[in-house]
Formats: structure tokens, sequence, C-alpha cells
């Protein structure tokens, strides 16, 4: 339902912009109007950023002339007016001759209220080429560079640089080449969403790439592109709790996102209000952004499921440029599909809103154990195997589990727990749950000693176990699996699961895991998110890795060989199954079926019907098997020109 427009602050301001030369500097006057912040359909107040927004009233008093239709909204119906229905037809690129001039992208900076920002790539202090050269920040940014921080708080910068092209990476070579490369061309920093509908409409009705960043997590790099429009909603912060909310076929306690927030965030503040909320495991995640319309899984996923599945609405600015409330009861096809459909698909979410749960005691435990002494090989594997016996038992209790399998050398290996995570267990409760492995590891002789505590918070356990994750490797790939409770269920096929997992780490991968289920809980309603996490009982990582000079050619062959022959091996044992799209491999074959499963149909007609003209392309989204990025060095990463195939 549409807000209904304040009478006072249409903005008048945009005459000045209609002198014939625009060299000359304007005020940064914002081109929106101020709508109520009365309840819409989502059954809570606007956010202040989502009550400032663009509409036909204010590009009608903007008179804009020659340059009105830049930012005029579309319609579902219309394909792009460049013809990029038309095979072979590319996104509009820096150095063409339909790309904006530079009084242009003056006007539309001043219509955003001086929000645009010409990418400047982090590690350019380390090039003397480049302006911003300084040795000192140069120490600064290669320190840091592992630090999802970092990466965050930076509008263009991803945490894998891989997918952007590797092109200005930290170096003490100072005479070396920096190039924006894949990393998007400008960036909104977006406070309010006139601008984030401003830049939709400049990039549709231009032709240009657009992409969407928040943190930039994904492990496919989806939110970068060369060339590109960067809407970076990083800081939309806003939080409001709702202790009776009532929603559709919901009435309880719920929390409003902006989609900004990150899980710190989230959960501190949750702690603040005695409450429990669903987010990631990880710190920087970006909770209300790519995590939960990817499906997003969490500590708490073995009790209430996903991420995606607590959302009882959200705020969307669509490919046309209009912006809308979206519930099961306003758009249910939209509202399934932006619930694990993928991130930067269907439109830009500002803002969430998502149950939350009574507060919750945790039991942490981390320990680990290794080969050496008397643990032999063979020993080793049993207590790993004596684990993974278990799995479906300690899902359906409700707990979480973080682990790590790993080669150390030559018949070396090392399994570190880090962290159980068992919710509403007492210290108790959880020795009891991990009694039967723990005395098969004293059976065989297998010593560990844990590191147990009890927190009467979600918070505080988390804090306490959970590292910062460790990001930025451009000499490393990813790929995940989701093994169903099936492979549990057939002796023979957990012996094939646990070979295919033994065969790998022997082989040199590591393997990181978490044991876990993702059922949709009783009268939740249905989400897009893969089905393949409703059965899973372990969610599994590895990854490959090759030397700092190593060629593309190299790399490239060492990735597929990665994704065809070592990521073969585990979906063999489950051919049926999927994996994780924001944690998964970008040569994943059949991705359409890895990630979304049966969904894969419905989601891509919804695409087509919401996003017609493609504006909302991310790799291995749904629809991207109708694009090609002619990347620069050969890799599937997003340094070069987007193309229609």
């Amino acid at each position: 339902m549409a807000p209904t427009l304040s009478s006072t602050n249409i903005v008048l301001a945009f005459f000045a912009l209609l002198t014939p030369s625009l060299a000359a500097p304007s005020p940064s006057v914002p081109a929106e109007t101020a709508v109520s912040s009365s309840k819409t359909a989502a059954g809570a107040p606007l956010f202040h950023s989502e009550t400032l927004q663009l509409t036909d009233g204010v590009l009608n008093k903007l008179n804009l002339q020659n340059s009105a239709s830049l930012f005029a909204f579309g319609s579902n119906s219309s394909s792009s007016n460049l013809g990029l229905s038309d095979s072979g037809a590319c996104k509009v690129f820096p150095g063409d001759s339909e790309w904006p001039s530079t009084s242009t992208w003056s006007l539309f900076d001043r219509l955003l209220g001086g929000a645009l920002i010409e990418t400047v790539p982090l590690a350019s202090s380390c090039y003397s080429s480049w302006p911003e050269y300084d040795s000192d920040q140069c120490k600064v940014v290669s320190n840091n560079w592992t630090d999802s921080n970092l990466h965050a708080a930076d509008p263009a910068s991803i945490m894998w640089p891989l997918y952007e092209g590797r092109t200005c990476l930290p170096t003490d070579n100072a005479s070396g080449t920096c190039t924006v490369g894949g990393y998007s061309k400008y960036a909104v920093n977006v406070s309010s969403v006139a601008q984030i509908q401003l830049a939709v409409n400049f990039a549709r009705n231009t032709g240009i790439r657009l992409v969407v960043k928040n943190t930039g997590h994904d492990f496919n790099g989806k939110s970068t592109g060369a060339g590109a429009l960067g809407i970076w909603t990083h800081n939309l912060k806003d939080i409001q709790y709702y202790e009776d909310y009532q929603g559709h076929g919901y009435s309880g306690p719920a929390v409003k996102m902006g989609a900004g927030v990150q899980a710190t965030e989230i959960y501190v503040k949750a702690k603040e209000l005695g409450i429990t909320a669903v987010g990631g495991e990880g710190k920087t995640v970006g909770v209300a952004g790519g995590y939960v319309l990817g499906g997003g899984h969490s500590p708490m996923s073995s009790i209430y499921g996903l991420a995606a599945d607590q959302v009882l609405a959200l705020e969307v600015v669509l490919a046309n440029g209009h912006f809308v409330t979206v519930t099961e009861e306003t758009d249910p096809d939209l509202f399934w599909a932006l619930r694990g459909g993928g991130g930067n698909t269907y439109g830009i979410v500002t803002s969430i809103i998502s149950r939350v749960h009574p507060k919750v005691g945790v039991t942490t435990s981390t320990f680990n154990f290794s080969t050496g002494g008397n643990v032999t090989v063979d020993t080793f594997w049993a207590g790993v195997r004596a684990y993974l016996d278990r799995f479906a038992i300690n899902a359906d209790a409700g707990t979480y589990a973080y682990f790590w399998v790993m080669s150390t050398g030559t018949n070396s290996f090392s399994f570190l727990m880090n962290p159980y995570f068992a919710v509403n267990h007492t210290v108790s409760e959880f020795n009891a749950l991990m009694k039967p492995w723990f005395d098969e590891l004293d059976h065989l002789g297998i010593p560990y000693t844990p590191d147990t505590t009890y927190h009467d918070n979600f918070y505080d356990a988390w804090d306490a176990v959970f590292p910062l994750e460790t990001v930025a490797s451009s000499t490393m790939v990813t790929g995940s699996r989701l093994f169903p409770r099936a492979n549990w269920e057939d002796t023979s096929l957990l012996n094939k699961t646990f070979n295919a997992l033994k065969t790998t780490v022997t082989a040199g991968y590591p393997l990181l895991a978490f044991n876990m289920k993702a059922e949709l809980p009783e009268g939740y309603p249905e989400s897009s998110a893969n089905p393949a996490f409703r059965k899973t009982l372990m969610h599994a990582i590895t990854s490959a890795s090759w030397t700092t000079n190593s060629t593309n050619t190299q790399i490239l062959n060492q990735m597929e060989h990665f994704a065809n022959d070592i990521l073969g091996i585990w979906r063999k044992t489950c051919p049926e199954a999927g994996a994780y799209m924001s944690e998964a491999n970008i040569l994943e074959p059949g991705f359409q079926q890895s990630f979304y499963g049966s969904n894969y149909e419905r989601l891509y007609q919804l695409k087509q019907k919401y996003d017609p003209s493609g504006l909302f392309y991310a790799p291995t989204g749904v629809g991207s098997e109708g694009w090609t990025v002619k990347s620069q060095d050969g890799l599937p990463d997003q340094n070069g020109r987007l193309c229609r195939i």
C-alpha cells in the first residue's frame, strides 16, 4: 500500500540545473518528498529513510527537460530501452559512446544530495600511480586486509577479491598496477529510499549495470561488477522492536531492521531487549541484506529454521523504481520469492520485519584432537566417525556445531570443534548429549579437553566463541554441499558419505562444516529457500588454493578440477540435494538445481515478471544463465562487460 504524500516537501530546487552549462557546481539538494511514516501494509511505520521517496510528482516538479527520461519510472511489462533483451547486447560500459557524460553524472549526484561516490580501491594507497598513495595507510590496509570489517565499511570492496579480478591488492611494490577492475565504477551511499529509486531508474534507463552491496560477504562476488553503478545499503542501520506485532498469521514480538544491520548489531540489541533474534554466525554479516534473501543458516536454525523463515514483511524498491511493501497478503508470490530466492534478484530490500524469540541459555564448548602419540591415523578417523554417527541426534536436540577437519602434514590430521553451540542446554545436559561420543573417544585413547561454559543469553555465547571472519584471500576458491538426513538413514550411504569426506581431507582439502538442521517450523509460511536445507544434517564447505604466481590458465584449471572432481565426490553421495548459494562454488554445475532445487522454475517465471529487462543480475542468481561476463582474465569473475548470451 503506497503511503500518501505530504503536501509540503516536494523539492523545487532544481530549476538551477536547467542552465546550459553544468560545469559550475550547484547545491546538492536531494530529489525526494517526505511521506507519512504511519503504518503501511507491513503493520509498522516506515523508518525515516523510507519516508523520503521519489515520486512522479517530484520528477514533474524538477522540470528536467531533456534529462527527465534518465530518472523516469519504468513498468514491469517493458523491456530495456537499449534492447538488452537481444542476444549479444551488453550493458553500457565506461568508454562507450552511450556512457553518461560527466555533466550527467554531476546532475545525478546533485539529485542524490551528494551521495555518489566514485570508487577508489581500498589498496590504492599502496600504488604510486594513485593520488591516494600513502605508505603508512598502505600498511594499515595490508595489516587489516583479512578483517571483514575493513571491506564491509567500504562502498565497493568485497570479501573475496578473486571475483573482482584481483586488480588492486595490497603490495609493497609501489610501482605495480592498480585499477578499479571489477569493482563498481560508482556507488550510492544510501540514506533514503529516494536515492535507491533514483539509482534504479538511472541504471535501467541508461543501460548501465547495477549491483547492490551491503557488506560484500557473498562467496561468489554478487555485489560487484565492472562499470557498474553500486547501491550501498550498509548505512541503513535502524532497528525497531515491537513487543506485540500484529501481522498476517502472526501475533507476537518482532523486530524491524534496516538493510544495513549486521549480526553483531542485532544481537546486541536483542540482548538489551531480553529476546533472541535469528541471524548469521559471522560477526559482520548483513542480516537484513543478502544473507536473509539467500536463506541464511543460523546458530538457531536447528530450532527455528532459516533466517528467511522469520521474515513477516519487507520494504522493497522494484526494478521499475517503485517502492512497495511486500507481505503474504499484498503479494504472496514476491513474498515467497524474496525469502530465499537470492539477493539482487527481485528488488532492493530497505528493511525487513522478522519474528523474534524468547531469551535462551546456551552452553558452548571448544576442543580439539589430533593424530600423534598413541593416536594413529585410523584411530583419528574412528573418532571423527563416532561424531558423524550422531549428527541426527545432535541436530534434533536443537544444537548447532561448527567444526574443522584438516590435514596438517603427511599422515597427520586435526579435528577442531570451534564451537559446539548447544541452545537450551545446561552444561550437564550438554555433557549428557556428548557422553556417547566422548566415551568412544576415551575408548579409542584420543585425548581432548573441552572448554565448556554456560551463558544465560544468546549474544554472550555467540560473541565468546565464534571467531571474526577471515576474508579476502585471492588464492582460494570454496565450494559446499548440503548433506541430507537420508545419508544417515542408510548405513551404506553413511559409509559412502564418510569416505567421501575422508578422501577430501586426505587429499589436502580442508573440511569446514556445520552439524545442523533447518526444517520449516510448523505454522510458518513456505519460502523459496533451497529445499535441500529442509532435509540437511550437515552444511559442509571445502576449499582449493594456488600459489600467488599461478597463471590465469593454471588458476582456471584448478577451479574447474575443484568444482567437477573434488566437489563431485560429495555430489555423488547425494545427487538430489544441493548447496547453500551464499557459500557455494561459482562453477557449480547445474546451479539451478543445486542452489534452488524444485523452486527454480517458479522463481524464474517471477524473475521475468518483476525484472523483465534483467536489471538485477547476480552470478548464479535466478536468470543469470541468460548473461555472461566477458572477464579480462578469463576467470569466472566480474571484471568485464555484462552481456546477454
